[in-house]
């Protein structure tokens, strides 16, 4: 008697947008998606948005050689409408996606699906759909920020949502969201980035399913919330299968130091991390200020410092910026560095409602003028003293352990989906 055919591994594809802080997480799936056995095909646009982002990708291809690198030459605008280069490589890759249906059609395994970014989503729906493979949407923010994304287009109706004297807006089936959480240009259906934000927004509905780097133990009010129709109906279901496992490209020894081996040889749970994004920039003041409040605090700290928007190596010297008295004082006990840690202010409310730290409201956007070091001091030490946050922390991280790990939920999660397109092959 013959053994059933065992249906060959699916072929899936990955399409990430511009910018580190989405380039990352792809990569990470890309790693994740290999060592399961599936086919992997990371397809980027030529030329990239910055030269960090294409020696990210040279390094982890170099690392995963079984990951297939399909480049296709993205269009530029003759009439660019912006100098932002996320943006422009946006509309770049828009205009550029009737290049992506042959390149995918004349692969020798064929596609299963196609796993693309959020900002990208409604772009690359038409292609899956011509391809008759179903598009998943990899979305990297919190579930609570997912919420807000997928309700967005609703809100912008109606103009008095986000009216100047309100302290919250209310996304249905959820908690509301203070005011101060969300960024001003969101609140304006007429900026270029919110614009894109609404057309791919409206893309949730046509995706098979919207893949979250978050678990269902952290945000089980949100996830079920959206997941019942409660968000908005005709929604694809939300599907958790964070957190994702790292990938960082190990660069040579350099003025930052191994600061990986600095954290390990720190007390457990004794260190201030401290970064605002690979987007967003301080002036010289706010740095100032910020390292006059970690050196007040008296704790350990590592700090990701950012003093360029677009995502490049930083030439600043840290010497220059700091001050060579700031680095001596601090010696031993704090570690300055520069480098790829995404981050989003939205989520600072989703860890301060899970009870995992604080939030200063009236620092958000950085709209409030420069914040002195002296508060940014107490609120650190209000932070380390905490023993209820602490023991909470502590938690999350056990259960974000447990998710990932065999048989936990977002394993499943991710086992399910792989599943139902190895059946469909």
């Amino acid at each position: 008697m013959s053994n059933p055919t065992v249906p060959p591994p699916p072929h899936i594809a990955l399409l990430p947008s511009a910018g580190m802080g989405h380039l990352t997480p792809f990569l990470r799936i890309a790693a994740m998606l290999s060592s399961r056995n599936c086919i992997v095909s990371l397809i980027t646009a030529r030329p990239s948005v910055s030269a960090a982002e294409s020696a990210h990708i040279s390094f982890f291809l170099s690392q995963h050689p079984k990951v297939n690198h399909v480049e296709f030459q993205a269009i530029s605008s003759p009439d660019p409408t912006t100098d932002d280069p996320f943006f422009l490589q946006f509309e770049a890759t828009t205009r550029s996606v009737h290049l992506l249906y042959p390149l995918l059609a004349a692969s020798s395994s064929p596609v299963s699906a196609i796993f693309s970014d959020f900002v990208v989503a409604s772009t690359i729906t038409p292609v899956a759909a011509d391809l008759g493979v179903p598009n998943y949407i990899i979305f990297t923010g919190s579930c609570r920020f997912s919420c807000l994304m997928a309700y967005l287009p609703t809100l912008l109706s109606n103009p008095s949502c986000f009216a100047t004297d309100l302290k919250e807006v209310n996304v249905p089936g959820i908690a509301p969201l203070p005011i101060g959480s969300i960024p001003p240009s969101y609140k304006n259906p007429n900026h270029l980035f919110t614009s894109l934000l609404i057309t791919n927004s409206r893309a949730f509905s046509k995706s098979k399913g919207i893949l979250m780097n978050t678990f269902e133990d952290f945000e089980p009010d949100t996830l079920a919330a959206i997941n019942s129709g409660r968000v908005l109906e005709n929604l694809p279901p939300f599907l958790p299968i964070g957190p994702l496992d790292t990938f960082e490209a190990k660069k040579e020894q350099d003025e930052d130091g191994n600061y990986l081996s600095w954290l390990d040889s720190q007390p457990a749970q004794s260190v201030v991390y401290v970064s605002f994004g690979s987007r967003t920039a301080m002036s010289n003041e706010q740095i100032k200020e910020l390292a006059n409040g970690l050196e007040r605090s008296g704790y350990r700290f590592l700090w990701v410092l950012k003093t360029s928007k677009v995502d490049k190596d930083d030439k600043e010297d840290l010497k220059v910026l700091l001050g060579e008295p700031f680095l001596d004082r601090t010696k031993g006990r704090g570690v300055v560095m520069k480098g790829w840690h995404g981050d989003q202010s939205v989520n600072a409310e989703v860890v301060e409602t899970a009870g995992l730290g604080i939030w200063e409201r009236s620092w958000s956007w950085g709209l409030g003028g420069v914040v002195c070091g002296e508060a940014i001091g107490r609120k650190i030490v209000e932070l380390m003293e905490d023993k209820k946050l602490r023991g909470l922390a502590r938690k999350v991280g056990e259960d974000a352990k447990k998710a990932t790990a065999i048989g936990g939920k977002s394993e499943k999660v991710l086992n399910e989906v792989l599943e139902y397109l190895m059946q469909k092959n």
